[in-house]
């Protein structure tokens, strides 16, 4: 028996080990985002030279059965305030629904009214959105490439704001953060801009200014039209084709330039299973561009210290791989504190990582809400969504590590997009959708019963007084039945 115990608690101090390490590295890049923040504010902000005509862009809008959102995205892209004739719209169209007409009309508008427009359609949809962007180079005029998807709505000075700063021929990319129209729609829009916020401050921030890899975000940024050439082009042998080209260009010496001051609005997966659609591509993506591109990191001139935070960088997803086995090794564990004479003392060490994250979202997240209120309310309100946000990730877990074990071994999945749906305030309702076609999973199932598993586990720790997991598993139940219970609920929206 205790030879049992000693293999459970050896799989639960490595892959607490990992986690404690992926939250330190984030500490690191919080530290680096302070530091940026410190610095004198720099009032010379590029701006275009009034003698010079204005570089020509073309605006990507790459797309597929988006009946609901798409003229809004169209009407938003042809109010930017610049020059309509420096600028061209491409909505790379791979629909197959009536999303089609719409776009068809709604060029025939905007052509009338002078606009350079153009609907771009494939013969054969290969590729998803790599093969859809990789198809539509050939058409592309413009120096210089916006890309947005559907649920986008940039401000009207974008282009004006981010185009100088190609004035640096170093910069390849220029990344903007994304903001979130719909934010306070429910407590799964809530908490994914909790997530959000981090990677649009903390991290992305933190590495611009420690001059580590970053990555351009699939939407809401601009390429340098020759960057994307020199790096190799879009490729679809990934689901995140955006992460691997952002790290093939930085490679190739181009560099991205991310403008945390500058927001693109959007709206947020409002129902659960299109949560996790989203989650699971990201997670399965994210190990897929691992595989792909780590040994090429790992050879390359970068110092040691960038190599090793692009490595993190590039495996983030595989934390939830390394969460799940925390939360499966913990139960049994519970049997073995008595004959392994395990000391809770010891694993009070890892609770240094733990508030290493808690700083991570607090300064994030208070950062953002103490733009909208008060710092008291703010106060509130994250000491509410942190647990909260803590619990439903672990429930997470089982969904995320499928992806990624998924993504290490090369199983290939098609690419399921998320739904838009207009839901942009809470006045708007979730109608019941085509663009919906859930049932329950097995993955759904296993789920369910994690949250019996690690109730089952809250009960043996009051019962036997071995409270050293106590909390840990009331935060898994709770996470584990409320996205069980969120992923049954959210099934009546799908027709």
């Amino acid at each position: 028996m205790e030879i049992v115990g000693y293999v459970l608690l050896g799989g639960y101090t490595l892959a607490l080990i990992y986690v404690t390490v992926y939250c330190f590295m984030q500490f690191h890049l919080l530290y680096h985002y302070s530091k940026s923040h410190a610095r004198p504010k720099d009032d010379n902000y590029p701006d275009f030279d009034e003698n010079e005509e204005y570089p020509f862009v073309t605006v990507q809008l790459p797309i597929f059965n988006e009946k609901y959102v798409i003229e809004r995205l169209i009407d938003n892209i042809a109010s930017f305030d610049y020059p309509k004739d420096r600028y061209e719209i491409h909505i790379i169209d791979d629909s197959n629904d009536e999303t089609v007409d719409i776009v068809k009309k709604k060029v025939k508008e905007y052509k009338e009214k002078g606009y350079l427009i153009e609907q771009v359609l494939r013969d054969k949809r290969t590729g998803f959105k790599a093969g859809a962007l990789r198809d539509a180079m050939d058409k592309v005029r413009g120096e210089f490439i916006a890309i947005f998807d559907a649920d986008f709505l940039p401000n009207k000075n974008f282009l004006k704001k981010t185009i100088p700063h190609f004035q640096d021929k170093n910069v390849g990319v220029v990344q903007t953060r994304w903001e979130h129209i719909n934010q306070e729609y429910s407590l799964i829009t809530k908490l994914q801009a909790f997530q959000l916020n981090v990677h649009f401050s903390v991290e992305q921030q933190g590495r611009e200014f420690a001059d580590y890899m970053l990555q351009f975000n699939g939407t809401a940024g601009v390429w340098r039209k020759e960057t994307i050439e020199t790096a190799g082009g879009w490729e679809a042998d990934t689901l995140t084709e955006d992460l691997d080209l952002s790290y093939r260009a930085q490679l190739k010496g181009w560099k991205i330039h991310y403008l945390e001051e500058l927001g693109s609005p959007a709206e947020l997966p409002a129902e659960m299973n299109g949560l996790k659609s989203q989650q699971f591509r990201w997670m399965k993506g994210g190990a897929e561009t691992a595989k792909k591109i780590l040994p090429t990191v790992w050879n390359s001139d970068l110092n040691f210290t960038k190599k090793v935070h692009a490595s993190l960088h590039l495996m983030n997803s595989s934390v939830f791989l390394f969460v799940f086995l925390l939360g499966i090794f913990s139960v049994p564990l519970l049997f073995f504190t008595k004959v392994l004479n395990m000391n809770a003392n010891f694993y009070a060490f890892f609770l240094l990582s733990l508030m290493s994250i808690i700083a991570v979202y607090f300064v994030a997240n208070n950062n953002e809400y103490n733009k909208r209120g008060s710092k008291f309310v703010s106060f509130l309100r994250f000491l509410f969504l942190f647990p909260v946000f803590l619990a439903l990730s672990m429930g997470l877990s089982l969904h995320n590590s499928v992806a990624v074990l998924q993504g290490l071994f090369g199983k290939k999945t098609a690419f399921v997009r998320t739904p838009k749906l207009n839901i942009k305030s809470l006045s708007d309702k979730m109608v019941v959708s085509n663009y919906l076609k859930y049932k329950v999973s097995f993955i759904t199932i296993l789920e369910g019963l994690l949250a019996c598993y690690f109730l089952f586990g809250v009960y043996i720790g009051i019962t036997t007084g071995e409270n050293m997991f106590l909390l840990f598993h009331m935060l898994l139940f709770f996470g584990y039945a409320a996205i069980f219970y969120y992923s049954i609920k959210h099934l009546r929206y799908s027709s």
